[in-house]
Formats: structure tokens, sequence, C-alpha cells
């Protein structure tokens, strides 16, 4: 077996995002010409069992028959990598949990002549797993009961797979990799990991498939002239939301994410009647930018009662905080871990829909946009216009495109 031979093995309890990162590296190594392949344990499982390993009592510790059947599963996986490499394969990625050292161990036996790289996802976000949960209890296997059962049961087996973890730390080489952030959290590592450049840099890159960025229609406010608040449409307004649904007829949208504000999840309305199979979050991150005291004024009315404030927001408007309020620097961390819960909850699907605000949407472009900071406030976010983001290893777009 050649010595450039990479097995990358994934770590992390159940709904850490393992597979979306797996993916990832797939398609990122494959389009450099790297021959990869993912061996899924979870997909052989269902290959084989279907909804009879649903239920959480197949990954009870003391379950000596799940346990071997999820060993033979795994060795099965195994044994189909070692003949990828065999075919001239060059990264085999094994996808699971990979929990216990045991497990790990195993691993290292049956791979003693490959170089091995255990890379393990993290995230702790209690909302995120939450709403991952619920989407893992929309999948097949757990067609036979209901799912408020498949939420407890899912639970349940990330409990017990916890019981069975062990830390990584005995392994030559491993990632410790936090999922929401993009962002590496220990490396311990040899300097013969093949591909490691091109495996790190897609590991810390936001990975957008299809992105398309909203901003709500018109509100009351808008037409007022007001900031802030949580105005509904106006006729205007959700006109503009049907021409935007009319705009993505036969086309796939598999996650619509809102703002929690009425005006950003009315503009979503029709477009979620059109496509039934879009699943509907709301994610607090995206709210537009807090105007303090100044919430429901408009600028004049800051300008005439407030004129200090008016003064400073015009002098440095990127670095401006309203008082008790927020501002575009101040809002930065969290409209981006907004996005990127989105990024995460939507598992790497293209033909993703965000309906956000204007300073909010600004923050998100920010991230894509080569714009001086103090420039990012003044981006041109339209209501009767769409940017389409695609972000990957090897492709980038970014268009504006109406509809309406």
């Amino acid at each position: 077996m050649a010595a450039a031979n990479l097995l990358i093995v994934m770590v992390g309890l159940p709904a850490r995002g393992k597979s979306t990162v797996a993916k990832r590296l797939q398609e990122g190594l494959t389009s450099s010409g790297i021959r990869t392949e993912i061996f899924n344990n979870g997909k052989l499982r269902r290959d084989w069992l279907g909804p009879s390993s649903a239920l959480p009592e197949f990954y009870a510790p003391d379950n000596r028959e799940g346990y071997e059947i999820r060993e033979k599963i795994a060795r099965t996986n195994l044994e189909a990598a070692r003949d990828f490499f065999e075919k001239g394969g060059e990264v085999a990625i094994f996808d699971a949990t990979n929990a216990s050292r045991e497990r790990r161990e195993m691993i290292d036996r049956l791979f003693f002549d490959t170089i091995i790289l255990f890379l393990e996802c993290v995230n702790e976000d209690a909302e995120l797993l939450k709403a991952c949960v619920l989407n893992k209890a929309n999948l097949a296997e757990f067609s036979s009961i209901s799912h408020d059962q498949s939420v407890r049961a899912f639970y349940q087996r990330i409990e017990y797979y916890r019981m069975l973890a062990s830390p990584l730390e005995r392994e030559r080489r491993y990632i410790r990799l936090d999922t929401l952030s993009n962002s590496i959290i220990e490396e311990h590592l040899s300097h013969d990991v093949p591909h490691y450049i091109s495996i790190r840099d897609i590991l810390v890159s936001d990975w957008v498939r299809s992105l398309f960025l909203v901003r709500h229609g018109q509100s009351q406010y808008n037409v007022e002239d007001r900031i802030g608040g949580d105005a509904s449409l106006t006729g205007k307004g959700r006109a503009q939301a049907l021409q935007l649904a009319a705009c993505f007829e036969g086309k796939s949208i598999p996650y619509i994410f809102t703002s929690k504000k009425i005006r950003s999840r009315e503009t979503a309305v029709p477009l979620a009647e059109a496509h039934p199979e879009a699943r509907c979050i709301t994610i607090g991150e995206l709210d537009e930018i807090d105007s303090g005291v100044c919430e429901g004024m408009s600028y004049q009315d800051i300008k005439r009662l407030m004129p200090e404030e008016y003064a400073l927001r015009s002098k440095d408007k990127y670095n401006y905080c309203y008082p008790r309020g927020e501002g575009y620097a101040s809002m930065q961390q969290r409209v981006a871990r907004g996005f990127r819960k989105a990024l995460f909850l939507a598992g790497g699907k293209s033909n993703i829909v965000m309906i956000g605000h204007q300073a909010v949407n600004r923050m998100v472009l920010s991230l894509f946009l080569f714009r001086r900071t103090e420039d990012v406030p003044y981006i041109y976010v339209p209501q009767n216009q769409y940017f389409h983001i695609i972000a990957t290893h090897q492709k980038k777009l970014f268009e504006l495109v109406p509809f309406s």
C-alpha cells in the first residue's frame, strides 16, 4: 500500500457536523484531482437494518448484540476503504462517531501501514444541537415512530455515545475542529500528513454551495423612515414577497432562514407555501441592528432631538453604537454566528434562502466582499433584488439578481 495514502477518521458525538465536514473534504480534495471517497457507517447501518436501528436501545452500552452489529458495520466499511486504496484511491474518509478509544485502537491496528488522521468535530451550542436533532428526527429511519419519540430517541442515542466517548490524546495525529466557527481548536500532528495544506484550508473555510441572501420586503417603518422596531410588511412589501416566491418556482429549496422579526418572517411566507419541502428556521442572531433608545425614531428625529448622537454616527458609522443598543462593529460577531448556524443546519445543501435585514445583510456580505470596514455600512442592499453567493474551495460566485 502506498505510503501517501491517507485515512481520515471522523470523531465526535452525533449531530456535530461530521458528515457535512466529510462531504466538504471529499468535494474539495476531489476537485483538486485527489481520489477521495467517504465510507459512512450510518448509511451502511440504514441499508442493512432500516428502521430497526432507530431506537436508542440499539446503542445502549450494555446491548452486546447491538455493539457487535455496529462493529461489523465498521469493519465492513474499513475493509471497503482498504480495497479503495488498493485500487488507486488516495484519501479515504471513515465517517462514524468513532468516539471510543477501543474503536480508534482497532482502526490503528487494521491500518498500521497507512497514515491516519483523526478529525474530531466539536459543537456544544445547545440551541444548534436542538435544531440539528429536530432535523435528524425527520430521517426515514424514524418513520415508524412519532416525531416526539424520534427526538427523544436521538437525544438518548447521543447520551449512550457520550458514555462511551474518550478524548483524543494518545493518537499520533489529530485535529479538533469547532464545526460552528470552522476553527481549529487543537492540532497534534507529525509532518507526514498528505494533502495537509488543502485539508486545513477546506476545514477553516465557510462552505457556501448556493445561498440566496434576501432583504425583507418593504415594511411600514421603511415607508415612515423609522429605524428598528418590529413592523409588518406594507402592501408593496407583500407583493415583493410574492415576486420573490415566483422567482424560485421550480427550484428545490431545502431551507429558509429568517430573523425573529415580523417583516422577515412575513417575507418568507409565500416562498414557504410554494416549497412545502423547505424547513423554515428562525435565527435570533439575524435580527436587525438594535437601535437602543433610538428604536422607532427617524434619522431626522435623531438629528433634531439628539444632535450629538447624530454627529457621532455620521463621523464613524461602522464603530458607532446607539445608546443602550449596538452598532455594526458590535453586531459583527453575533451576525457571523447566526450566518454560520444557518450553514451548519443546512448541512452543505444548495439553494438555501436567508431573509435578513439591511444592516445584517451588509455584515453577511462583508464576509465575502473586500471592503474597508468604514465602507460596510454603505453596501447596497435593495429590497427587490437578492444576492446569489457560491463560495467553495474551487468556485466563487457573487451576483445581484433582480426579482421585481
